[in-house]
């Protein structure tokens, strides 16, 4: 019989920060604003494609904290439920306001099912050795080396603008991941939660992206 696993427990500072906050403590509310409201307003903006909206979407979800603190059960971390909340709120707004890809780069278009969220293999099957080759299932093209300068590329604006235009165009659901995991650093357990999706769905999602990506920055730097 296999043990389930251990229910979440908040640590001791959260559990004191929770505290405060049941207890009306000004101070901790403020605190905690002060800590995650930008991170909550980033979140929305990648359901929503304007900012103040995004501005507005986090400023409900602050109430929407308050009006919970005493229900929260602390299964996951408050940072965990906070996003999820903003999350949940953003999705909602975001199915009224049509949200609108810009193309900077046109060049993206030719990357054939770029924007499709399917089943398609995150690597091209033209890039491997067919079944009837000696070595089949190699690489028939490796992936191009990027034999730039690390310090270089980090101050190449073209180079930023391109790579953020490609996450910009990636299926909803892949582009949300890999910023949350990439981007804003989340961890695969927090995106799980935040997003209500199982973790298989999370690394397969991921996964797809960074592979998009990766095609994106190739064609980039050939």
């Amino acid at each position: 019989m296999t043990a389930s696993p251990p229910a979440f427990e908040l640590s001791p500072t959260e559990q004191a920060q929770l505290a405060a906050l049941r207890r009306g403590d000004e101070n901790a509310f403020r605190e905690l604003v002060a800590e995650y409201h930008g991170a909550m307003v980033r979140i929305a903006q990648m359901f929503v494609d304007d900012r103040d909206i995004a501005e507005q979407v986090a400023q409900e979800a602050w109430l929407g904290v308050l009006r919970g603190l005493e229900r929260f059960q602390g299964r996951s971390s408050l940072k965990t439920w906070l996003f999820t909340i903003v999350s949940n709120l953003a999705k909602t707004r975001g199915k009224r306001e049509k949200r609108t890809i810009p193309f900077s780069f046109f060049a993206l278009r030719k990357l054939e099912n770029y924007d499709q969220d399917t089943d398609e293999p995150a690597v091209p099957e033209n890039r491997f050795r067919d079944a009837k080759d000696l070595y089949a299932g190699h690489w028939a093209m490796k992936p191009v080396p990027w034999e730039v300068d690390p310090e270089r590329v980090a101050l190449n604006s073209e180079l930023m603008k391109y790579l953020e235009a490609a996450v910009e165009m990636l299926p909803e659901q892949q582009r949300i991941v890999i910023t949350l995991r990439d981007i804003q650093g989340w961890t695969a357990e927090e995106v799980c939660n935040a997003l209500g999706i199982a973790e298989t769905n999370q690394r397969v999602l991921l996964h797809r992206a960074r592979s998009k990506v990766r095609r994106a920055m190739e064609e980039y730097l050939q």
